[in-house]
């Protein structure tokens, strides 16, 4: 199953990552690692560091990507975000979290939707 998800993730992020840019985002850095997890994606929008987790699925699913990121996983992703601010001396910036949602159908091109302020810090 992991073997399955892992290429998906992949692809996703790559889509992902040309939405973003397309929509007008500066991508930072791809699959921040750290002692407390991993971050998929940091982008810059403007002034704006944004968080971007990215959901990728096959066709069928009837879950939104923003609904597949569970509390438990946003109060992670606040952690490694305050992680990466302090280890980078970006105290005080402006950043929000967002969800790249990421379908593939069989024979068409992915699809992407960018969900801005997904969830915030505050859970």
């Amino acid at each position: 199953m992991g073997d399955e998800r892992k290429p998906l993730g992949r692809l996703g992020e790559d889509a992902a990552c040309e939405a973003l840019e397309g929509s007008g985002y500066r991508i930072v850095q791809r699959n921040y690692r750290c002692p407390l997890g991993e971050l998929d994606l940091v982008a810059r929008q403007g002034k704006t560091l944004v968080f971007v987790e990215v959901k990728s699925q096959s066709a069928g699913s009837g879950i939104s990507g923003k609904d597949r990121v569970s509390k438990e996983k946003q109060r992670r992703l606040c952690k490694l975000a305050q992680f990466y601010i302090k280890e980078k001396g970006l105290h005080g910036i402006s950043a929000r979290f967002d969800v790249a949602e990421v379908r593939f159908r069989e024979g068409a091109l992915p699809e992407v939707e960018i969900i801005p302020n997904a969830f915030d810090a505050d859970g």
